[in-house]
């Protein structure tokens, strides 16, 4: 047997289908046909004279020499990685590449990025807008702002904001809905994109906390909290709106939330980037940036009475 390594290609469809534990998840990762990728792997057996997975019913698992030859492609792919994006930010200057989901790019970063690119006209700002759980090791991102839970481990992670849910709604959906029952006859929207979140920080915990057991009310649903938001903003209905997302129009008074109740989630946003990164000048300055922005979410519904969710 020769110890001439395999093509570079195989052993990459490799460690994607171990990663993935998929062959079709790494396909699509590599911009290939399952078939393929397939192919390679095929291909890489061949070449070491013993199969690397086991091809069960629509799942397949590492044998032992696969998981040798996995756990040393990760660490290599991840050192070629590092290296390659460490000389990719000495050729273009300062630019710092930030992924957020569609939601808080659309909603919170977007209303307010005009100001960093004002005072740090030095740095190059790149978005990548996905709900995709980014790996610093393997995507060209530079930090993060996360909601949810984490965790973050082996990462630098700083809270921004706690967030807290009320109803909000144009200022003439407020004259005609004055009280908490009244929302009973008032047409809701549903924000599903906090039905991850365990308990959910939903209409029925807000109407628990005002003292009203209801069972999960009907309403206009949506899966992203940006859609859900642009309803609210169209009048057509009262949302359970995120303070983070909502503060901005609340501040403007497009929207209103006019009742003393706000509901605390488990989620939060934070700021997140790999330990190695916290001390870059670009990494620096839009984390300060960051921090001082949130300070106006910081500031909306301090006068509710926030109840926690997990105790209704």
């Amino acid at each position: 047997m020769s110890d001439r390594l395999p093509p570079l290609t195989a052993l990459r469809a490799f460690d994607a289908a171990a990663r993935h534990m998929s062959f079709a998840k790494a396909a699509d990762e590599l911009s290939v046909t399952p078939a393929a990728l397939s192919f390679q792997i095929k291909s890489l057996e061949t070449h070491l004279g013993a199969p690397v997975f086991r091809r069960l019913n629509r799942a397949v698992e590492l044998t032992p020499a696969g998981e040798k030859l996995a756990d040393a492609l990760r660490d290599g792919f991840d050192r070629i990685t590092a290296g390659w994006r460490a000389a990719l930010r000495e050729t273009r200057g300062k630019s710092l590449t930030v992924t957020a989901g569609p939601v808080i790019t659309a909603k919170w970063l977007a209303p307010r990025i005009f100001e960093f690119a004002r005072n740090h006209p030095g740095i190059e700002l790149r978005f990548a807008a996905s709900i995709r759980r980014m790996d610093f090791a393997r995507d060209d991102v530079d930090a993060a702002i996360r909601f949810g839970t984490g965790p973050d481990e082996g990462l630098y992670s700083h809270p921004l904001l706690a967030e807290w849910v009320s109803p909000a709604m144009t200022p003439a959906l407020a004259e005609k809905y004055k009280t908490p029952g009244s929302l009973l006859q008032a047409p809701l929207i549903v924000d599903e994109s906090l039905e991850f979140l365990s308990p959910v920080p939903d209409w029925t915990a807000w109407f628990k906390a005002n003292g009203m057991t209801v069972a999960a009310p009907s309403g206009a649903r949506f899966s992203q909290a940006d859609h859900a938001m642009d309803a609210a903003l169209a009048g057509t209905g009262v949302l359970l709106a995120r303070r983070s997302l909502a503060a901005h129009d609340l501040h403007s008074g497009r929207l209103v939330a006019p009742f003393d109740v706000a509901v605390s989630t488990k989620g939060q946003l934070r700021f997140v980037c790999p330990q190695s990164a916290t001390k870059r000048p670009e990494v620096e300055a839009f984390l300060a940036w960051v921090l001082s922005e949130t300070e106006l979410g910081a500031s909306t519904w301090t006068d509710k009475t926030v109840v926690a969710v997990e105790g209704l």
